[in-house]
Parts: C-alpha cells; sequence; structure tokens
C-alpha cells in the first residue's frame, strides 16, 4: 500500500524501489521501457546494462543474467510483459510476494501515465477538431496560446498534414508523426483521417522552408503506411484552419489519382488553386467549365483524346513534334487536335494569353475533377 501511495502521490518509481528494497533487504529496480529504469537509491549499478537485458526478454532474443540479479519477475499487463522487477542480491523466501507487490504498483504507475496521455491526446483532438471548424478564437494569439500547451509553437505558421491509413493501424500514424517531429501536432478525427500541423523548427531563421521540409519528411513515413496530403505553409495562425482544409483537399485528390502525386501542394499554380479551392471553390469549378470542360465532355461522348493531348503539348514546352512522338500519333494529328481545342473552348493554343487560361484550367481540372483529367 504505501508502495501504491507513493505511485499515486507521483513521488515516482525510483521511491518505490526504496520502499521494495527496505521490504526485501536487497536493491531492487524496475525496468519498464514504457516507463524508463530505476533503481533503488545508494546503489552503484549499470541500468544501462539491465535495461538492454530486459529489452532483449521482451523481444525474445536471448540474453544473458546479469551477475548481479538474484530474482526476477516479470510485469504483465492485458497479457503482455510489459517490463521487468528486478532483486540486485540474495533475499528470503517472502521476496516473490513483495516483487509482485512491486508490480502493482508499477502497473499502477503505468495506469496513471496512459491516462494523462489520453486526455492529452483528447484535448489535441479537441484543438485541432475546433481549428478546422472554426471553433477556436479567431486570432493568433488564441491559436498560439493553445498549441503552446502541448509543446507546439506555431508563432510563425506551420504545414498541414491530412492522412488516411490504408489498414486498421490509425493511431500508428499519429505516433509516427510525433516520433519525426516532437513538437508537430497530430490527432485522429472522426472522420477516420488524421490531421496534424507541423511548426518550422526553432532555431531556423527561414520558417516556410523549415516547416515544409518536416512536413515532406513526415508525409515521407506516412506514406508507406497510406494516403497523405500537405498543405503550403501558413504563416499566420489564425489561418491554419484553411491550411488542415487545404491538406485535406491534396489527400482527396491524391487518392483519385490527380496531381500533385506526392501529397505536397507543389508549385505556385497549384498551391493559389488549392488555396482558392478552399475559399471560394466555386470560382475554380467556373475557371474550369469555361476553359476544359468542353474538351472532356467531347472525350467522353467521342472517345477522343483532346485533353491528353493538350496535356502532352504543354509537358513537351508547346512542340507539336515532340508531343506527336511522345503520344505516337503524326505531327498533323497533334495540330489537327489544337484546332478542335480551340473551336471548343474558343482559346486559340497558340496565343499566349489563351494558352496561359487553357494551361491553368488543366490544373484546375486535376484538382476538381482528377479522375477525368
Amino acid at each position: 500500500m504505501d508502495m501504491v501511495a507513493a505511485v499515486v502521490a507521483g513521488e515516482g518509481l525510483g521511491r518505490v524501489c526504496g520502499l521494495a528494497a527496505e521490504a526485501v533487504g536487497a536493491p531492487v529496480a524496475v525496468v519498464v521501457p514504457r516507463l524508463g529504469a530505476y533503481v533503488s537509491t545508494g546503489i552503484d549499478v549499470e541500468l544501462a546494462s539491465l535495461r538492454s537485458y530486459v529489452e532483449a526478454r521482451l523481444r525474445n532474443r536471448p540474453a544473458s543474467v546479469p551477475a548481479t540479479v538474484a530474482l526476477e519477475v516479470a510485469v504483465e499487463s492485458g497479457g503482455d510483459t510489459v517490463g521487468a522487477v528486478l532483486a540486485l542480491g540474495p533475499v528470503g523466501s517472502e521476496a516473490p510476494e513483495l516483487m509482485h507487490a512491486v508490480c502493482v504498483a508499477v502497473l499502477t504507475e503505468l495506469a496513471m501515465v496512459d491516462a494523462r496521455l489520453e486526455v492529452e491526446e483528447n484535448l489535441r483532438g479537441s484543438f485541432l477538431e475546433q481549428l478546422r471548424t472554426g471553433a477556436v478564437g479567431t486570432t493568433s494569439d488564441d491559436v498560439v496560446r493553445r498549441a503552446a500547451r502541448f509543446g507546439c509553437d506555431l508563432s510563425r505558421g506551420a504545414v498541414a498534414l491530412c492522412a488516411e491509413p490504408a489498414g486498421e493501424r490509425v493511431r500508428h500514424l499519429v505516433a509516427l508523426v510525433s516520433d519525426e517531429v516532437p513538437e508537430a501536432l497530430a490527432q485522429l478525427a472522426e472522420d477516420g483521417r488524421v490531421y496534424g500541423l507541423v511548426p518550422p523548427a526553432a532555431d531556423d531563421g527561414d520558417a516556410a522552408g523549415s516547416a515544409t521540409t518536416l512536413a515532406r519528411r513526415v508525409a515521407a513515413r506516412l506514406r508507406a503506411h497510406g494516403s497523405v496530403g500537405l498543405s503550403s505553409f501558413f504563416a499566420e495562425p489564425a489561418a491554419l484552419d484553411r491550411a488542415l482544409e487545404e491538406a485535406a483537399l491534396v489527400l482527396d485528390v491524391v487518392r483519385l489519382g490527380g496531381a500533385p502525386s506526392a501529397g505536397d501542394v507543389g508549385d505556385g499554380t497549384y498551391r493559389l488553386l488549392f488555396r482558392v479551392l478552399a475559399s471560394h471553390p466555386e470560382e475554380v469549378r467556373s475557371f474550369y467549365a469555361d476553359t476544359i470542360a468542353p474538351l472532356s465532355r467531347y472525350d467522353e461522348q467521342y472517345g477522343s483524346d483532346l485533353v491528353a493531348t493538350l496535356s502532352a503539348w504543354f509537358e513537351h514546352d508547346c512542340s507539336t513534334v515532340a508531343t506527336a512522338a511522345a503520344i505516337f500519333v503524326h505531327r498533323h494529328t497533334v495540330a489537327y487536335r489544337l484546332d478542335r481545342v480551340r473551336e471548343l473552348t474558343g482559346l486559340d493554343p497558340l496565343k499566349s494569353e489563351d494558352r496561359e487560361r487553357l494551361g491553368l484550367g488543366l490544373k484546375a481540372g486535376r484538382v476538381i475533377a482528377p479522375g477525368r483529367n
């Protein structure tokens, strides 16, 4: 009871080891990888070697019992062994029962840690959910102050991420974000997706570059477990709700096979399109309808390849010869199709201003109708 009381009072497992040592008449160590390694005070012992021994045992790897260990009792939680309590010297016959009492204290500490983590996780989730829905105060100070409670500095902005796992290990994605960037915020939302905010490194003067680099590093790890969408960098904390929305839009486009395939907003044009789509989606759809939509409808009706040809033409620096070689048709066929583009849209691909509108229309189509463009 004294050992459990010490845990509840916040005195830690070091105090538990001291009480246990007095009871069994020998030094006692507690090794639980999730919590760390502890030993009764006044004892000169190599905790690193004890921790290596216990971790090897937990992984079912061969390990020699350290010479100092006279008695070992496993700490079990939910049917799994999570650590060990070790007596580091000769003990009496009553020691095993007393060591099991130490295990009860350790499990109490684990339960308290899990409870704190759950509360913190719920608070993180509440913050991100409120940020997404606009329930957080509208000023940057409100956002920065609340994020600071979780050790996340959003004062210089952040890049948002949205990930959708391919399997069932959803919470594993949250752990990966924290493991890669401890200062980041990440949480599983009710829609089954993981949302996060990745701030720049504190010691990096280039906030945008730093946050973008860190977010891409996180995305590279998450991509092994599902689809990921990243927003562009938002410098204003009060605008991070739009960053989260932008990341979700990018994820939707990535999942449907549109651009950008790497889950990043990419170049300036895509960045602009996603920001406009997040705030004024009707404008992007209207622009697409006035430029590329007629070509897409024509392709669907007649089985032609006007959109694909126009896209290839832009990809090959508007060269008819290079485009023809790339799509395996005669250059006259490319020229004919470009004439059809002009007739259907009223925009001439050979005129610079019209060419810019068509190029932007193709990108808008990849954002709002990725499966068709």
